[in-house]
């Protein structure tokens, strides 16, 4: 069987131009010629073509497939041998890369919408998705963290602004009960908890009084909560701890 230059191109779905300068440069010969002239391809100049076309799809020049398929020490085990490792490689690649879009778009669907310098802008050298995938791990079945998901999605900078605003407020008032000696306990403590329970279930999920009980520990349970609280002032996160419980009592007995 021998095939025309319509035909192969047709079959390997290339351009009749792309042939011919395969052939200019020495790369596919057709094995024949007609009467006329005109270039007829064996089943070996398929294979050929579809080796130069694998190839080419992982990227390498035509110059680099040319040597590769003009090897003399090479067999054709050889060729798969070395095709089974590229597209292994690019399996893999590829695959990283649809993880990685797919978790921008999971981002951009569910979390916070805003480009790095936002980010900065808004919270400074504090990465608000650095844990992301430990809190997912650790409440993402839960309504609160979908409910907290959804709410983030929708905001723009202008509200994270404002948000974090509120936060460094409220961040102020538990600081200035301490250095007035108020316990955490007292009436003004408490009420700064409130507040801040109400904080929470304004900007991020309906916060109860058992879940609020539940952040105040971990305030203190978890060493990086501690420490990047009580930046402010230390003791705030241990405070700010008696103060959840205690407003929660409060709201609870």
């Amino acid at each position: 069987m021998n095939y025309s230059v319509g035909q192969v191109a047709g079959f390997a779905g290339v351009t009749v131009r792309t042939l011919h300068h395969y052939d200019a440069i020495g790369l596919l010969v057709p094995s024949e010629r007609s009467h006329a002239g005109h270039r007829r391809y064996s089943d070996a100049d398929l294979d050929r073509l579809q080796q130069i076309l694998f190839y080419r799809e992982l990227g390498f020049p035509l110059e680099e497939v040319a040597a590769l398929l003009d090897d003399p020490d090479a067999d054709p085990r050889a060729h798969l041998r070395r095709q089974h490792d590229l597209l292994t490689a690019r399996i893999e690649k590829l695959q990283k890369m649809a993880e990685a879009v797919e978790h921008a778009l999971e981002a951009r669907r569910m979390g916070i919408n805003l480009t790095p310098e936002e980010k900065f802008e808004v919270f400074g050298d504090f990465d608000p998705d650095q844990y992301e995938d430990e809190v997912r791990d650790r409440w993402g079945d839960t309504d609160a963290y979908r409910q907290s998901r959804q709410r983030a999605a929708s905001y723009t900078k202008e509200d994270w602004q404002r948000i974090q605003r509120e936060a460094d407020e409220l961040t102020r008032r538990f600081v200035a009960l301490m250095e007035a000696g108020e316990s955490a306990d007292s009436d003004a403590a408490m009420d700064a908890a409130e507040e801040h329970r109400r904080w929470l279930s304004r900007n991020h999920f309906d916060c109860g009084y058992d879940m609020h009980t539940c952040i105040g520990e971990m305030y203190v349970a978890d060493e990086r909560f501690t420490h990047n609280i009580d930046q402010a002032k230390p003791g705030l996160a241990a405070y700010q701890r008696q103060a959840i419980l205690a407003n929660a009592a409060r709201h609870t007995s």
